[in-house]
């Protein structure tokens, strides 16, 4: 067995991988950039190394750092976890010509499985189903765009060396393949440094069907059950569960028995997933599922495959790695009961979920039997550097909605404070009736999206009951704006009143002592707070005249909503737009956002720069509006 392993990634996988690593007697080695000096897994490792500056690409992504950090520390092995360089066939290579264990595929089998297209072509000769679609090596944009019209709309454009839903985009007409192809390249490029793609055949009505299988080095392959992922928002999935909701036994043995082909037609060895898209319009059926790729490495989903089976995936893969036989045979698995997985991330549904970062003053996460897998702490920080998740929430019932319950109350008490984060909108989508009869497909969350992410509207109650927390029992002399004496009736005390900043809108309420409303928490910072219930947070704060919210917008200031960097800017100082017109185009967390014009009007400043970093809030270019002629 594994005396001592090399950890090298971060956050919640990290500390997954080293619970287990301790419950074995293993000694653990985390590795660290300078965003994660004091961060959770550097703290919870046997030991830490410190490999470079915050930015991926000059410390997880640099592979002779991580190689040189096993030697320093006397590690055996290096545990890749999942993102960074989990799928990378030279790192891999690197490791074991380096004398180190590799805790993961051979690295040919990463190579095959690597490259969609060319997985794709193997798996058509491993008698393994796939998808129509273009893999061809031409890559000419009019090439591209005759095999998409040949193909028939929609389709789906698909990098080739993609993952994480990076390097994706859906093309319903013609007329816009060719700006979606070069947004998908160039999202591609910067992500994987290789922007070459591939053409899908659109399912209509698809379902995301994803099988865990386990290969050692004696030959050996098996399953162990599948796990529905077809919840997803911008190909990033949003709820897992296991096992999949109208599987019935003749198809799950035909999916999974695909899958262990799969595996084994690329002697695969250690922990990996092979995905599969389902036509879920007729239910599911063996015939209308797909092979679309395979994942080599362990999923961010896991854990609901091991509360269903009861096994422990990283032991696992620690177990094989060391050269062992598979734990159990196909035969000695079973599942029992229903898991479920929500991804909590720092990011706010109410801006399209645009990232948010920045120190966790407040950090309130469910207790037990609710799993939770995380990588931070009560004032631990969410770094603008690296993927923004706080945690996974798991848990697990005799049947789905036991389980679809539990998920939904474990996110009804989560609050992060004055990072944002998701839990709203996971409450709602867990109690939504189209999910808890699963009449659902990936594109769910898109149809349903106004509703799953409408801010909620505050009762009097609880704007009442912030006011008073925020301003205390002000007099009625207080000047405006902080208080007003309005609603004065006859016979009557008057009504005192004051203006609060509710998620950037003034509001005006009456300012009467009270106790917190039921369910709602209160957590203060400076002269604002945020009030939380059932996982959706107000943020309030004093009113203030110079307060920038949707004011700044009405006035033409096209502010960058989030910390990123200008990937393109569309327009030029002087020039006529239109409403909805691309203006300015931000990349960050390696995923690309769109601002466009508000109204119709000239561009009079323009600050944006191509290439330039910018902070949440600086002004990007300013619009007038053009006015209505007599």
């Amino acid at each position: 067995m594994i005396r001592s392993i090399l950890i090298a990634n971060r956050g919640e996988i990290a500390c997954r991988v080293i619970r287990t690593a301790k419950r074995l007697g293993v000694r653990t080695v985390s590795v660290y950039s300078d965003a994660d000096a004091k961060a959770l897994h550097v703290r919870l490792a046997d030991e830490a190394v410190h490999i470079g500056p915050s930015a991926a690409s000059e410390s997880y992504l640099v592979g002779e750092k991580i190689i040189q950090a096993a030697w320093d520390t006397g590690a055996e092995a290096i545990h890749p976890g999942y993102g960074f360089l989990s799928e990378n066939a030279a790192f891999a290579e690197a490791v074991i010509k380096a004398g180190l264990i590799w805790v993961g595929p051979k690295p040919d089998s990463i190579r095959a499985m690597g490259l969609k297209d060319a997985a794709k072509k193997l798996m058509q000769e491993a008698g393994v189903p796939t998808t129509p679609g273009y893999l061809g090596e031409d890559q000419a944009p009019d090439r591209l765009k005759s095999e998409a019209d040949s193909i028939g709309y929609p389709v789906l454009i698909k990098a080739v060396a993609g993952g994480g839903g990076k390097g994706m985009r859906k093309v319903d007409k013609a007329g816009d393949f060719a700006d979606a192809l070069a947004s998908c390249q160039r999202e591609a490029k910067s992500s994987f440094g290789d922007d070459r793609v591939l053409l899908e055949k659109w399912i209509t009505d698809p379902r995301h069907i994803e099988v865990q299988i386990f290969g050692d080095s004696h030959g050996n392959a098996v399953h162990l059950f599948e796990r529905d992922c077809t919840l997803q928002r911008r190909h990033q999935k949003v709820i897992e569960e296991a096992p999949a909701p109208g599987m019935d036994a003749e198809t799950r043995e035909a999916v999974c028995g695909a899958a262990v082909r799969a595996a084994k037609a690329v002697d695969y060895v250690g922990a990996g997933t092979v995905e599969f898209i389902a036509d879920g319009s007729g239910g599911l059926n063996a015939d209308q599922i797909w092979f679309m790729e395979m994942n080599t490495r362990l999923q961010v989903e896991h854990p609901v495959t091991e509360m269903i089976t009861g096994e422990d995936l990283v032991e696992w893969q620690l177990k094989i790695a060391s050269g062992e036989p598979l734990p159990k045979t196909q035969d000695e698995l079973s599942f029992e009961g229903w898991a479920m997985e929500a991804r909590l991330y720092a990011e706010n549904p109410a801006t399209g979920f645009l990232p948010s970062t920045g120190d966790l003053d407040v950090l309130a996460l469910p207790e037990a039997p609710v799993r939770v897998e995380t990588g931070v702490a009560p004032d631990d920080s969410v770094s603008p550097f690296y993927d923004p998740m706080i945690a996974k929430l798991v848990t697990h019932g005799p049947n789905r909605d036991a389980a679809r319950i539990a998920l939904a109350k474990a996110c009804d008490g989560v609050s992060t404070w004055p990072v944002h984060n998701n839990a709203g909108f996971l409450t709602r989508l867990l109690r939504h009736d189209g999910f808890a009869d699963f009449s659902v497909t990936t594109g769910f969350i898109d149809a349903h999206q106004e509703a799953l992410v409408a801010p909620p509207e505050p009762s009097p109650e609880i704007l009442s009951y912030a006011a008073n927390q925020l301003l205390g029992q002000a007099e009625p002399d207080v000047p405006a704006p902080w208080a007003q004496l309005r609603g004065f009736r006859l016979g009557t005390e008057p009504d005192l009143e004051t203006q609060l900043l509710l998620d950037g809108e003034i509001v005006s309420t009456s300012l009467e002592a009270g106790a917190a409303p039921a369910g709602v928490y209160l957590y203060e910072k400076g002269d604002g707070a945020v009030l939380v219930q059932e996982g959706w947070p107000f943020q309030v704060a004093r009113a203030r005249h110079d307060a920038l919210g949707a004011d700044a917008l009405a006035n033409g200031a096209i502010l960058s909503p989030m910390p990123g960097r200008v990937v393109s800017v569309s327009v030029t100082e002087g020039e006529q737009v239109q409403q909805g017109q691309t203006l300015v185009t931000l990349e960050a967390m390696k995923m690309e956002h769109t601002l466009t014009a508000p109204f119709d009007g000239t561009v009079t400043e323009l600050a944006a720069e191509a290439d330039a970093p910018v902070a949440e809030g600086f002004l990007l270019m300013q619009i007038k509006e053009v006015e209505d002629e007599e």
